[in-house]
């Protein structure tokens, strides 16, 4: 289908690269006005060029609150609306071998970045929402945040929080026909794992993403690998009338990983 967001204004947190950049780009080649917010300032303003008029930089660090309602207003300001809230920033934290040697140091910055940005993005977006017809939120969690594991403790801690907010969000928004959903991608190939190790040195970090590749296609019941594209298709029904009737859920994009392990097959 084509332009399906046809006249909508969206805007993507954490949009200049990954994911975000991703989303951005299908959601403008499907009509959309969008806006993307990003604390890297040179690869939001090239993203914008490259998508060309239909696309608005602003550099923004979604950590500081005033700076998440700033990308509402100016979307409202520029785009003359807001229809789709895209809460997709985020980071990881800092690898550590054994949770008995993380000293909880970046636990602050990562709840603030991963749970309270986006707790603040829904209910900015939310207050224009209300009063214009409705809308849909999008949150960007992780397979980290619905299965248990080892490693990067405060990430997974972040982002079951962001499923257990969307659920609610939803149930209390659904009032004022704005629809709060989540996507939980798994296995997809982008820079927050790489940054995770971010202590270690080049060849120890391009073995320890070997190894956690390998491991995921390993658990992995679907063996292709999961791309950005495969995010921006979840997004896009999200974002359309398409998933009109479909609210408070938290959609696997993960190739079935949180489905479970495979199992040998007998011959």
């Amino acid at each position: 289908m084509a332009d399906e967001l046809a006249g909508k204004v969206a805007i993507v947190t954490g949009g200049a690269s990954g994911l975000g950049a991703g989303l951005a780009r299908r959601f403008a080649a499907e009509g959309a006005k969008v806006l993307i917010g990003d604390v890297d300032g040179d690869s939001g303003k090239a993203l914008a060029a490259e998508i060309g008029s239909d696309a608005l930089f602003v550099e923004a660090d979604v950590s500081e609150l005033g700076q998440v309602s700033g990308l509402v207003s100016t979307a409202v300001e520029r785009f003359g609306g807001l229809h789709v809230m895209v809460n997709n920033a985020g980071i990881s934290g800092t690898m550590h071998r054994r949770f008995l040697d993380d000293d909880l140091a970046d636990f602050d910055k990562v709840m603030r970045i991963n749970v309270r940005a986006v707790m603040a993005g829904t209910r900015d977006a939310a207050r224009h929402m209300k009063d214009h017809g409705g809308g849909s939120i999008i949150n960007l969690t992780s397979i980290g945040g619905i299965q248990a594991g080892g490693g990067v403790m405060t990430y997974r801690a972040s982002k079951a929080a962001v499923i257990q907010f969307t659920k609610s969000a939803a149930i209390e928004l659904a009032h004022y026909e704005i629809r709060v959903n989540a996507i939980a991608p798994g296995n997809i190939r982008t820079a927050i794992v790489r940054k995770s190790a971010s202590g270690e040195d080049l060849e120890k970090l391009e073995q320890f993403e070997a190894k956690i590749r390998q491991q995921m296609r390993d658990d992995r019941p679907l063996k292709r690998e999961g791309t950005v594209d495969d995010v921006a298709e979840a997004a896009l029904y999200f974002a359309t009338d398409r998933s009109r009737y479909v609210t408070g859920t938290v959609l696997p994009v993960d190739g079935g990983t949180v489905a479970g392990k495979v199992t040998a097959r007998k011959s």
